[in-house]
């Protein structure tokens, strides 16, 4: 397991993307911020590029920590207020192939 001292206030988040079965998790801004507890940044709503994630650890930020260590991707569609976590399967390890 991966470790999630750097989610910080986004612990919660990594937890509940962790303990899902399932592969694909759509979650909307609400929901995200009924997980941490509290209203997530503006940037969050108007700048695609604050779900993004450094592939460099020393430029991660709380919250990409969040899903990278729960491994998982994020995708968000600002329009519909909504995020697409998807599982970061390694290729090598992906089913059927």
């Amino acid at each position: 397991m991966k470790d999630s001292s750097n989610a910080g206030d986004y612990q919660q988040l990594y937890k509940y993307l962790r303990d899902r079965y399932a592969d694909r998790v759509v979650l909307t801004f609400g929901q995200i911020e009924d997980l941490v507890g509290f209203t997530l940044p503006s940037a969050a709503r108007v700048q695609p590029e604050w779900w993004s994630c450094s592939v460099d650890t020393s430029h991660r930020t709380a919250q990409s920590d969040a899903w990278t260590s729960a491994s998982r991707t994020a995708t968000a569609n600002l329009v519909s207020c909504s995020v697409v976590f998807e599982r970061d399967i390694p290729p090598h390890t992906m089913r059927g192939k």
